[in-house]
């Protein structure tokens, strides 16, 4: 991570904590268990929520090798602007998350094939959360996997736990994943298969 990353995350955390809701970005390890949904064959179509300054779009350009086609939807225009001069082969659109299907509908797709998000949740309230995961269903295709992580010392919280009884709900299948103690601060991930829509 170098200064400049370094200057436009915590630029964008003092300008709009809600939007960030981190005190780092994401770790290596952390980004490579986002990562690890997508697709290893076929052209997919992967869509990043909230990329910050593209910890996690770095593992996700490495493991799809120029196949398919990768977007990314950023609200912060700080960020947005770093993000699209260090990751130029990322589509990258400034639109809340909840547009992810007027963002498609600019790229030229219908569905999805992985959202990996790194939206701070917790921050969110029990109707944002919901309307965000209402819009991220109607995108996924059936066999469509959605991942995103949540800090450790927030699962207990009453937003925390709202949150994985939302995931519960909306999806067939919600795996927690192990702890990334290596992450600032330490984090599990949610893989999410099976939208119930």
């Amino acid at each position: 991570m170098n200064a400049t990353q370094w200057r436009t995350f915590t630029e964008a955390a003092l300008r709009s904590p809600r939007l960030v809701g981190a005190i780092a970005p994401s770790s290596s390890q952390l980004a490579e268990r986002l990562a690890t949904v997508v697709p290893d064959r076929g052209h997919p179509v992967v869509v990043e929520l909230g990329p910050g300054t593209g910890a996690v779009t770095k593992v996700i350009a490495a493991r799809l090798g120029g196949r398919g086609h990768q977007i990314a939807v950023e609200a912060d225009t700080g960020m947005l602007s770093f993000f699209r001069q260090h990751h130029p082969g990322v589509s990258a659109h400034h639109a809340d998350a909840a547009d992810i299907q007027t963002v498609l509908e600019v790229e030229g797709h219908e569905h999805v094939d992985a959202v990996i998000s790194g939206l701070p949740w917790t921050l969110f309230g029990h109707a944002k959360q919901q309307l965000l995961l209402e819009r991220i269903t109607e995108v996924l295709a059936p066999e469509g996997v959605f991942t995103t992580f949540a800090y450790l010392q927030g699962l207990a919280l009453p937003a925390g736990r709202q949150y994985r009884r939302l995931l519960q709900r909306t999806f067939g299948e919600v795996l927690p994943t192990r702890t990334i103690w290596a992450n600032m601060p330490p984090a599990i991930t949610y893989v999410c298969r099976r939208p119930r829509r």
